[in-house]
Order: structure tokens, then C-alpha cells, then sequence
């Protein structure tokens, strides 16, 4: 394993770390102190993987995620780009783990979408998906599959309402079940059981784009310019 950044140009790698040569890292990525990452796992670019995280073969995480102090990513867990993984919060992978009883085949899949916030302490039990740009409270414990741009706390986690792109928590919808958010103008329908970015709903049949003035992947890639 290696401890120090050696021939991986472009990545940060604390000395105090222990990367396996078989980890596939992209470039841009940081590794801070006391991190440990086994052969097979994939990391993707621009990522920051704070102190004290330890991320196991056969896991996923994609472009520019963050993860923060003490957690720890376990094989089949699955983190699409721009995740943010709070401090200390704990991902599984076995629903009824035994000491005396192996259950490396009966691994359940985690898939947490692109853009969703998970606070610190959370707890999120293996084999669901939290939905893209979720975010999910801090302390709560997901049981459950997490709807997209859905705002979900407590135990068991359970919606509080509905959070854009950015972030900031959606106001009331109107009678056409439309909603734009107070910070960065994104608007957003409602419909089955869910919200969608009416941009991204429209803008490939009509070519329509949000108030923001851009499409959501154009306004995405202007807010990570920002960022």
C-alpha cells in the first residue's frame, strides 16, 4: 500500500494515509491524515476525503464529492458526483449482521444520486437510494428510498418538504404546482409524489430554460465556478 502520494501526480495523499496501489483515484483528488482506501476502490476527481476515512474495495464515488471526518464507505456503497457525506455519519451494508454468521453474499447496494447532502451522524441502512440533491437532516436514520430534491430528518427519516439544487429549502407551491427557489431562481413542478427542475423537465422538447436563465446543467456548472 502506499503511503504518500509517490507517482499519483495530481492527487494529495497524506503521509499518514494508506492508499492500495489498486485504488483507481482521479486527478485533483485530496486525502487527508489517517485515511485508509483498499484495492478495487474508484474515486473519482476533485474529491476531498477528510481525516480518518476509511473507503473499501468494491465501492464508487464519483467527481468532486466530499466526505468529511470518521466515515466510512463499505463495499456496494455507490456516491454519484457532487455528494457531500457529513461528519461521522455511517453507511451499511448488511441488513442483519452476525459476529459467528458471514454475510459477505447478501451485501445490499446503497446508491446515493448526485448532488444529495447527508448530515452528520446520519445513519443510512443498506439497499436504498437517497435520491439526487436530497438532503437528508443531521442525526436521522434512513430506512427508507429518499425522493429526489427531497428534505427527510429524524428517526426514521421523513419528509419535511423539498430543498433546489442549491440547497435552500423550496417555498409553498402554487395552484399549477410551481415553486422557484428564493436564492438562485431555479423553478420546479410539482408532480407524482415528487418535484422536478421544470428546466430539465422541458428544456429538451420546447428548449425552454428556467427564471436562473440557464438550463440546470448550465446553471450547475456556473455554481461550481462560484463554489
Amino acid at each position: 500500500m502506499k503511503d504518500n502520494n509517490g507517482d499519483r501526480k495530481g492527487i494529495y495523499i497524506h503521509p499518514t494515509s494508506l492508499v492500495d496501489d489498486q485504488a483507481r483515484i482521479g486527478q485533483g483528488t485530496k486525502i487527508w491524515q489517517f485515511c485508509t482506501i483498499q484495492g478495487g476502490a474508484v474515486i473519482g476527481s476533485g474529491c476531498v476525503i477528510s481525516q480518518n476515512v476509511y473507503i473499501e474495495g468494491r465501492t464508487r464515488i464519483g467527481d468532486r464529492v466530499k466526505i468529511k471526518n470518521n466515515v466510512s464507505i463499505y463495499e456496494l456503497v455507490e456516491l454519484e458526483d457532487d455528494v457531500f457525506c457529513g461528519p461521522s455519519m455511517v453507511f451499511t451494508n448488511v441488513i442483519n449482521p452476525r459476529s459467528h454468521w458471514p454475510r459477505k453474499e447478501e451485501f445490499r447496494k446503497t446508491l446515493v444520486r448526485r448532488g444529495a447532502t447527508i448530515g452528520a451522524n446520519a445513519t443510512v441502512v443498506c439497499g436504498v437510494t437517497i435520491g439526487k440533491y436530497a438532503l437528508v437532516g443531521a442525526g436521522s436514520v434512513v430506512t427508507k428510498n429518499i425522493p429526489d430534491y427531497a428534505l427527510v430528518y429524524g428517526n426514521p427519516a421523513s419528509p419535511h418538504g423539498w430543498v433546489c439544487m442549491c440547497g435552500t429549502t423550496l417555498e409553498e407551491f402554487d395552484r399549477e404546482g410551481r415553486t422557484r427557489c428564493s436564492l438562485c431562481g431555479r423553478d420546479y413542478l410539482s408532480r407524482d409524489r415528487g418535484i422536478s427542475e421544470i428546466g430539465a423537465v422541458l428544456q429538451e422538447r420546447t428548449g425552454y430554460k428556467s427564471a436562473a436563465g440557464k438550463s440546470g446543467q448550465e446553471s450547475g456548472e456556473q455554481m461550481k465556478g462560484q463554489a
